[in-house]
Parts: structure tokens; sequence; C-alpha cells
């Protein structure tokens, strides 16, 4: 699949999309959006993707929406709704999803960004709301994530006063998992992801899927199903590898079955 405004690479199991617009700053068009959901839709799906890092070109990561082009274009280019699934693939999908915000990152790109299963942030990094500032109540989802990730009240205050915060607040409020200098972002990000690229796919896979039902689910009911994932889980060749490999101290070598 071409695309004009992402960026897709694949190496070891571990996938990355980069928006790629530098001259706006990879501000969210319409195009981009679609792109995201065209390209998560069909990665989605492989089995062999571990982890998907999501990032930005140049010194941005998304500042949300591209207002001079909405200006531009009108309401013709408004984008369907079913685009709108973007923050639900990156929070549901089988692969651990990274976000590496390597600077701004506001409005619907703070929204994919918070959706990420892991979030690490440059230094140079600010977060922003930013909705009310023009006019709109928000999309990707950022209430549902900010009052899980924050509280109720800090989530209000994020968005009913849009500010920008800095990475070292990010972490400290829970929106960020870690701040590196910005040079070290893409090597800390990639060692990560390679680590979990390495561990016994059936159960990543499982454990991500638990995350997620853990957000709906009774506590009764989530056990049960957590533990009807666990028992297959046991019978597996890469179960039975990883418990012979922590007897014999050695690195497990996973097949994936």
């Amino acid at each position: 699949m071409r695309h004009e405004t992402i960026e897709w690479q694949v190496e070891g199991g571990v996938g990355t999309i980069t928006m790629n617009r530098p001259g706006r700053r990879n501000a969210m068009t319409t195009q981009m959006l679609r792109e995201l959901h065209e390209l998560l839709h069909e990665v989605a799906e492989d089995e062999t993707l571990a982890v998907l890092v999501l990032t930005g070109a140049g010194d941005w990561f998304c500042p949300g929406a591209d207002i001079e082009h909405q200006v531009e274009h009108g309401p013709a280019d408004n984008p369907d709704l079913a685009y709108f699934d973007v923050p639900a693939l990156l929070h549901t999908m089988p692969a651990i999803t990274v976000a590496a915000v390597n600077g701004p990152c506001a409005g619907a790109g703070m929204g994919i960004a918070l959706a990420c299963d892991l979030l690490y942030a440059s230094s140079s990094a600010k977060f922003n709301t930013a909705f009310l500032q023009v006019g709109v109540a928000g999309d990707m989802g950022i209430p549902w994530m900010l009052q899980r990730l924050v509280g109720s009240r800090v989530a209000r205050e994020l968005t009913f006063f849009p500010q920008k915060v800095d990475a070292a607040r990010a972490t400290d409020l829970g929106l960020a998992n870690a701040v590196f200098a910005p040079e070290e972002l893409v090597p800390g990000v990639r060692a990560r992801a390679e680590e979990l690229a390495a561990w016994a796919p059936l159960a990543r896979r499982a454990l991500k899927q638990n995350h997620v039902d853990a957000e709906t689910l009774g506590f009764g009911e989530f056990v049960a199903l957590e533990a009807g994932r666990h028992l297959p889980l046991l019978s597996s060749e890469d179960c039975r590898e990883a418990f012979a490999a922590y007897s014999e101290k050695r690195p497990a070598v996973f097949s994936g079955r």
C-alpha cells in the first residue's frame, strides 16, 4: 500500500509508522487519518507483527489537525466517521503499540499517542489538548484515556483549560512512561520494542488482550477469562521451552507455538 503522509517500515517483528508531513509539522489531515486507518486495519491482521511504534518525522510528533488546510478546504474535506477508529485500533490491536513522542504533541496527535499501550517522550515533547482553543470538543478519545491515566479531575483540568504540559510533568502525571534525551529516544524505544518482540508471541498477545478486557469487565468475569487464556498456554511449546530455559539458566528460544 502506497502512502503519501505516513511512512511504514518493519524489521524483526517491530513496525514503525512515521507521520510524515514535516513541512506542516506532521499536522493531521483527512488524508493522513485515512492512511493511518487503512494501514492499521491491514497490520492488525499480521500475526508476525509484535510491536508497532508510532512517531513523527523531524522534531514534531503531531500538533493535531492542520487548521490552515481545514480553512482552505472547508467541510468538504471533513473525514469519514469510519476513520476515527484509529485510536481504538492502536489501543486494542494484538501487537503492543508504543508512542515515541519526539516533539510537540497536541489535539488529535495527543489522542493517538495516549491510545498506545506505552508512551515514551523526548525531553523536548510538550502535550496539549488544544480543542477548546479551536472551537471543538475533541476527538481521538482523549477524555476516555485521560480519566483512566490521571483521574477525572485532572483530566477535566487538562481539557477545560488547555495548557502545555512538558515531558517531565507528563511522566509525573502518568501520561508518559519515561523521558529520554532527544538523541536517545529512537534507540531507547527501539531497545524496548525489540525486548517485547523477543517474548513468546502467544503469551504476549494474550497479555495484551487481558489488559484490554480488564478495562471493561468486572473482576470475577475477568479472572475467569484470564484463566481461560492461561491454561492453554501452559501446554504450548513456548511455555515448555520457557520453563526449560529458566531451569537450565539459558535464554529461551520461542517458536510461537
